[in-house]
């Protein structure tokens, strides 16, 4: 291969690289990728093992394997520190199932919704507010602060998408700094 065709060929590399990092963005320290499941890219993110453990724990592994489409708000480790002191390990406590059960399933939306649509039924919205329901049938809406998409729980608790439209095979994650607790 000559020099210059080399190059070229190296930077069509690059640049295909750069796009897949684009269409797979890392979480926690993980690569996202679209083809898996969003238990399946879960997983692997460092940021998330609180989830994660407590998708397990309220056996809803099966439902967010399962083909959706589903958009998940996803809490991260540091979301889950900012509850009181003991929350986490009472929640994961076999007797306290249909209460994370309630929690989790008031952070998944039916259907494939990414933070730009959001962002925009929000300022179309005469008060400002997206309003959808979980799929635990709680109340959520979303708002638009400088810049930033905020979705509020029940109880007028915000967390804020910090990364937004991770696509999975069935559905879209986006991470956010806070816990949804349902009322």
């Amino acid at each position: 291969m000559r020099p210059k065709t080399a190059l070229a060929a190296t930077a069509a590399l690059t640049i295909a690289a750069g796009a897949a990092l684009a269409e797979n963005p890392m979480v926690g320290g993980a690569a996202m990728y679209a083809d898996r499941t969003i238990v399946e890219n879960a997983v692997n993110s460092e940021a998330h093992t609180t989830l994660v453990a407590a998708v397990k724990a309220a056996d809803l592994v099966e439902t967010l394997n399962s083909e959706g489409p589903f958009t998940v708000f996803a809490p991260t480790n540091a979301a889950f520190g900012k509850l009181p002191d003991g929350t986490v390990d009472s929640l994961l406590k076999p007797q306290n199932k249909a209460k994370l059960r309630k929690i989790l399933t008031a952070h998944v939306v039916a259907g494939d919704w990414s933070a730009a649509e959001i962002a925009t039924q929000a300022r179309n919205a005469p008060d400002g507010f997206h309003h959808f329901n979980a799929v635990s049938g709680d109340a959520l809406s979303a708002q638009v602060t400088g810049g930033n998409v905020y979705i509020y729980d029940e109880s007028g608790k915000a967390a804020k998408i910090t990364i937004a439209d991770v696509d999975q095979s069935n559905g879209v994650i986006h991470v956010t700094d806070g816990v949804l607790v349902p009322e």
